[in-house]
């Protein structure tokens, strides 16, 4: 694992090793990352009062005072390239103490970094940066929650860029439904526009469900921003890639009940397959960013590597989709005219709809991000 922070707000950041030299962006600020060759965050324990302090490895052997005790104390080092291998200085907080309730004292500090007195101009860590770097030693690394994940996982839309692109989704659609319908027979000139406004909506929440699903197989936990940073084209092809697996493997029950204009056992049996391999064959069609992702060699060892994490997983898909779709739905008169309370009722429902879908886009990249190795996927 590397630690570092984010080096324009302090923020601590941890990724996997194999993501070194990688470009990112900091989920606090924003700000344009790399990952570093290795850990620039070094960890250590007051040897006062055993608080944890994280401090860049760039304090080593600075005189600090601890906000908590507010005993002055030299903050440790790890050992130069060319010293003597007998000796170890890492992070690891080894019990190398003359008083067993500590963790790690000025004995581990090397002659030369010690501080017997602090001539003027002397660099030091001061207590409030001690503080900064405490407040970010709180901070949960990517792929951990600070609440429980049946709790976190349906926060996973609130976030500034997850409500703006659900704010885009439905209310641009609801507006347009409302223009027209003040409009009346005049609204026949905006029926055109409108469609391509909407085609243009559906491909952009078709690729935005695409992009959850790949931040949340980092480690990300909250909603991605992601404006403006694919075309028409790419929109196009992630849209082909749910629709396309949508009629692969739920299609064959719908197209049955049409057929048959009955739901009996087989149709139910062709249902079920449907809903257990459409969790895998999505996350792997996205995930590969092709629809090789749909080959059955690829995906049945796949689902046998975790075969009950996920069957857990696809248990709670079903059970947050069969929960949406217990939501009341108002039944409206067909031969009617919308009226404005309808339309505002359904935007409201595409606004829930869309929430959901969300929500499910987070747990298919979670399961990756928590059993990528089993999964074996070079992608």
């Amino acid at each position: 694992m590397i630690r570092f922070y984010c080096q324009h707000c302090a923020h601590k950041i941890s990724v996997r090793d194999k993501d070194i030299g990688k470009h990112g962006k900091c989920q606090k600020c924003g700000a344009a990352i790399v990952v570093p060759a290795e850990s620039t965050i070094l960890d250590f324990l007051c040897e006062y009062c055993d608080r944890t302090i994280s401090v860049p490895k760039s304090h080593a052997g600075k005189k600090a005072i601890c906000p908590k005790c507010r005993n002055t104390f030299i903050v440790p080092t790890i050992p130069a390239p060319d010293s003597a291998p007998t000796q170890s200085y890492s992070g690891d907080m080894i019990a190398r103490t003359t008083d067993s309730t500590h963790g790690l004292t000025l004995m581990d500090v090397p002659e030369e970094y010690k501080l017997k007195e602090e001539p003027p101009g002397q660099s030091k860590v001061s207590e409030q940066a001690i503080d900064r770097q405490q407040e970010t030693e709180e901070t949960e690394p990517e792929g951990h929650r600070s609440l429980p994940w049946f709790i976190d996982i349906f926060l996973y839309p609130i976030s500034i860029p997850g409500l703006m692109n659900l704010g885009i989704f439905t209310v641009i659609p609801l507006l347009l439904s409302l223009l027209m319908r003040l409009l009346g027979p005049f609204s026949l000139v905006l029926v055109f526009p409108a469609f391509l406004i909407n085609v243009a909506i559906f491909l952009y929440i078709y690729w935005y469900i695409t992009e959850c699903v790949r931040d949340s197989a980092k480690g990300g936990r909250r909603a991605p921003e992601a404006f403006a940073t694919a075309g028409l084209g790419e929109m196009w092809s992630q849209s082909l890639h749910i629709i396309g697996c949508c009629l692969i493997f739920l299609g064959p029950a719908f197209f049955y009940s049409l057929y048959s204009q009955k739901t009996d056992l087989a149709f139910w049996l062709l249902l079920a397959c449907g809903v257990f391999f459409f969790p895998m064959g999505l996350l792997s069609c996205i995930m590969f960013d092709s629809i090789r992702g749909l080959n059955p060699i690829l995906l049945i060892p796949s689902i046998f590597s975790a075969f009950f994490q996920y069957f857990g997983l696809v248990l709670l898909i079903t059970g947050i989709v069969l929960g949406f779709r217990a939501i009341p739905t108002i039944q409206t008169d067909t031969t009617q005219p919308e009226t404005i309370i309808m339309i505002l009722l359904g935007g409201l429902f595409s606004l829930t709809l869309l929430y959901i879908t969300f929500v499910v886009a987070h747990l298919l990249g979670l399961f990756f991000w928590r059993y990528e190795e089993r999964l074996n996927w070079e992608v």
